[in-house]
């Protein structure tokens, strides 16, 4: 028996998923996650047919992939978790014998679901108009591992303020795209970075940033401290709605 208050220890809740698919879909901000996969595949497609593979491929690793994908995660990550937090449906949640943690692993395997989707298959697609499937299904491997990293470090961010996407933007625009380009040691710390690294491994068109070991645990540990830290912070909430 399971007395009130007392959290269920699950480590993936199927009706919380639910929940948060709900959320994502009935949100105008999923129709954003699907106009920005076809505008890249229309993008390809047209610089393909005008000018050549090659050319179309340039813009994937130099925009598609650093720009699309982190915005379709933040979009993704913020419509499953954001909008409760704001609005205090969070404390209703929480206030059910369910684990803490639990919710933030089922509502992420969702922001990851969707990131994946409306992300990184488009960029597969895309880079698979170019000509080259070697080079594509590297930037793919790529972009499943910056996908799976961003949407853990973007839910995180949606645990701990309620201007979460203004976070993640400025996070992405500024540190991932503006000093990632002035600043080559930045790929160390560029989360982009570490999935074109790995990519890299596939299909050596793609850039070699930094050490293959290095991007493969330290995708791995954001991933898991930032699924464990919004897990960590919804434990902070009271059943006031507190931040």
């Amino acid at each position: 028996m399971i007395s009130p208050g007392e959290p269920v220890r699950t480590v993936f809740n199927p009706t919380i998923a639910k929940l948060a698919l709900q959320a994502l879909l009935g949100r105008r901000r999923f129709y954003l996650l699907l106009a920005f996969p076809v505008l890249l595949i229309g993008l390809v497609t047209l610089i393909t047919v005008l000018a050549d593979g090659d050319a179309a491929f340039e813009i994937l690793p130099g925009l598609g992939y650093p720009l699309v994908l982190p915005l379709v995660a933040i979009l993704a990550a913020s419509s499953v978790l954001g909008p409760e937090v704001d609005d205090g449906s969070i404390v209703y949640l929480l206030s059910k014998p369910v684990s803490r943690y639990g919710v933030a692993i089922s509502k992420w395997v969702v922001a990851l679901g969707a990131t994946l989707t409306a992300g990184a298959l488009p960029i597969l697609v895309a880079a698979l108009i170019t000509g080259d499937s070697t080079r594509a299904l590297g930037l793919f491997v790529g972009a499943v591992v910056a996908g799976t990293t961003y949407s853990a470090l973007f839910l995180a961010i949606s645990a701990v303020t309620r201007h979460a996407v203004i976070a993640s933007l400025m996070f992405v625009l500024i540190w991932e795209s503006l000093l990632g380009n002035l600043f080559t040691g930045i790929a160390w710390l560029s989360i982009g970075q570490w999935g074109l690294r790995i990519g890299h491994e596939i299909s050596s068109e793609l850039p070699d940033p930094a050490n293959l070991g290095y991007a493969i645990i330290a995708s791995l540990l954001v991933t898991v401290v930032g699924v464990w830290f919004a897990g960590d912070r919804l434990r902070s909430f009271t059943l006031r709605g507190d931040e």
